[in-house]
């Protein structure tokens, strides 16, 4: 690519290439009818909430909140330059911030429920209580929002040549703003949840690597677990850091080396990019609710047959069928309390 400075200072703006701007619109609308179908089994096909099925719900709603934006962000990609004016912008601004952040703090209070109810299954927990997960999610809906109208107050369209830019590395006005607005959103936006999350699965591993998998309810509670660990620490890894990562990068990048335009141009290819992985998300986030809940996996193979989809029903389906209810889940120390007692009665 040829990039040629508009100022001293002032990079070249070019459109981004043309699989950036079709895949921004595609893995979202993928994961729209997921998300969509998912809610419809939360809300009509499980008659009795627990304080999980709370956050779950809440999470595959910050999940479509994504969706509406798609096919602006494609036009705006396409074009490289925003056609809706000042008003959609901020809009997306907001819905953005909702978006990521909403996705992020509601995968981490997952992590801590999941930690919770399994490590600590007999005692008491404020979070295993559904009118305390309830006001939780509105907290979270409040702290989401306020980012997103902060972000949208102290950011707008601006013109830059030709074009009309919106949330764009290339608004020079701009440029201690985002600085700024990055490391205050990074420490409590990514780096504290992804922390948490972390410390939150580690324990889950530990307590779970000594259950028996010879027991039936065992095994089934170790691969439910390793299943969520990893697709829960795949959406952080490959979803949300990328995009933090980048952006910390490309606003330090353009705060302290501004001529460097070759440089900055691929910088933000690269961040858009991230855009991409973290709608990914959107498509993931539905398989935590099948390994989080097994009421959730029950309801979701009934709802498929019930519109026409049919699939072969192996050993291990009808081994987590029968090992389950759709009530609960037994903890590690009930599995190794109960491998005990058939010892002990063995012997006698």
């Amino acid at each position: 690519m040829n990039y040629t400075n508009i100022s001293s200072v002032a990079c070249s703006i070019e459109s981004q290439p043309a699989s950036i701007s079709v895949l921004i619109c595609l893995v979202p609308m993928l994961g729209l009818p997921l998300n969509i179908f998912s809610m419809w089994v939360f809300k009509y096909h499980i008659p009795e909430w627990k304080a999980g099925t709370f956050l779950q719900f809440h999470l595959a709603i910050s999940d479509l909140i994504f969706c509406p934006l798609a096919p602006f962000l494609t036009v705006y990609f396409a074009l490289g330059h925003w056609p809706f004016g000042s008003v959609m912008c901020r809009l997306k601004i907001i819905l953005l911030a909702i978006h990521f952040y909403g996705s992020i703090f509601f995968l981490t209070l997952i992590s801590i429920h999941r930690c919770i109810s399994v490590v600590y299954h007999h005692q008491e927990f404020r979070m295993k209580q559904k009118g305390f997960v309830k006001k939780l999610c509105v907290g979270v809906w409040v702290v989401v929002l306020i980012k997103g109208v902060v972000c949208c107050l102290v950011l707008d369209t601006s013109q830059v040549g030709n074009h009309t830019l919106c949330l764009s590395i290339h608004q020079e006005q701009y440029t201690e703003m985002y600085f700024l607005l990055n490391f205050i959103l990074l420490l409590p936006g990514f780096l504290i949840p992804f922390t948490i999350s972390l410390v939150c699965y580690s324990c889950l591993a530990r307590s779970v690597s000594s259950i028996n998998i010879y027991h039936k309810k065992g095994k089934l509670i170790k691969s439910k677990s390793h299943k969520m660990m990893v697709v829960c620490l795949l959406i952080f890894g490959l979803c949300f850091m990328p995009m933090n990562v980048i952006r910390t990068v490309m606003v330090v990048i353009k705060k302290f080396c501004p001529k460097h335009c070759h440089l900055l141009l691929q910088v933000e290819t690269s961040y858009y990019v991230s855009w991409i992985l973290s709608s990914v998300n959107c498509c993931l986030d539905p398989l935590i609710y099948c390994f989080a809940s097994q009421t959730f996996t029950a309801a979701f193979r009934s709802s498929l047959r019930k519109i026409g989809v049919r699939f072969q029903t192996t050993r291990e389906d009808i081994e987590h069928d029968g090992a389950l209810t759709i009530h609960d889940i037994p903890s590690p120390s009930m599995i190794k309390r109960a491998n005990t007692s058939i010892t002990h009665n063995s012997c006698t």
